[in-house]
């Protein structure tokens, strides 16, 4: 299995309400691709961080391998919610992907 781990920072223009919102959106539009792209064994965002935390949203997805990973990239209903949703929204964005035990 390959996990796929990103953290956002979210644009700093936008308003709390907005952020809120956004948040909302993209949680919804990536979770909703569970079972709609071959290999994605789960897929989760966190949008509520502890105190400590920096980055405001997190995204923790699984898939079958490595090839499932770099379909689900080029993936329209992928693209779709990161061109449309995510990347409008946020500022940063960190990625680890790696080979889980």
């Amino acid at each position: 299995m390959v996990k796929h781990i990103i953290l956002w920072k979210m644009k700093e223009e936008l308003s709390a309400a907005e952020k809120e919102t956004a948040k909302v959106r993209i949680k919804n539009g990536l979770e909703g691709l569970k079972g709609q792209i071959p290999g994605l064994l789960d897929i989760r965002v966190r949008t509520s961080g502890l105190a400590s935390s920096n980055a405001d949203l997190m995204l923790d997805s699984t898939f079958e391998d490595e090839v499932a990973l770099k379909g689900y990239a080029v993936h329209p209903k992928h693209v779709d919610v990161a061109t449309n949703i995510v990347r409008p929204n946020v500022q940063i964005r960190l990625c680890m992907d790696y080979e889980a035990d």
